[in-house]
């Protein structure tokens, strides 16, 4: 039983103005971007932390620190590949994904396949091993008012 292991991840930015709004390892148009160290990208986040913990690797906050400069506007597709390497080091890998993004507008739905294409690629699974799903929060808190956008996700990883 120790060669599977699930780990769940969730993160959550703040939409502002003069961003680019960048989920899933794509760019969206929209009037408003996701504020971050990084990107921002809130749904590769969520899986990043959804690994790592899996491998009982702490998160991304630890791992790729906002303190740290060399992370400032990185490509969080770059850090989700780091993330798949760390987990190799430790003789882990990815078995699938399962992703939920939180948010009002824009809608996301039209793009769910080029992500799961492109963060499929970064991980090197095939693209029926990533789900993700968007959904409205009906309005209510505050990615119903649309000052942010959140994500959940849950990683199944093994060891051969």
């Amino acid at each position: 039983m120790t060669n599977i292991r699930v780990g769940y991840g969730f993160d959550v930015h703040r939409l502002v103005e003069g961003r680019e709004l960048w989920i899933g390892g794509i760019k969206i148009e929209h009037t408003l971007g996701l504020l971050g160290h990084s990107d921002a990208d809130v749904l590769i986040h969520a899986v990043c932390d959804a690994l790592l913990g899996a491998a009982a690797l702490r998160d991304i906050g630890f791992n790729f620190p906002d303190t740290d400069m060399q992370y400032k506007d990185i490509d969080s597709k770059i850090l989700l590949k780091r993330t798949v390497g760390l987990l190799a080091s430790k003789g882990w890998q990815v078995v699938n994904i399962d992703a939920t993004i939180c948010a009002e507008r824009p809608k996301l739905n039209p793009h769910i396949p080029r992500m799961q294409s492109v963060m499929a690629k970064v991980m090197g699974i095939e693209t029926d091993r990533v789900s993700i799903k968007a959904t409205t929060t009906e309005k209510l808190g505050f990615t119903g008012r649309e000052e942010g956008i959140s994500a959940h996700a849950v990683a199944l990883i093994c060891k051969d």
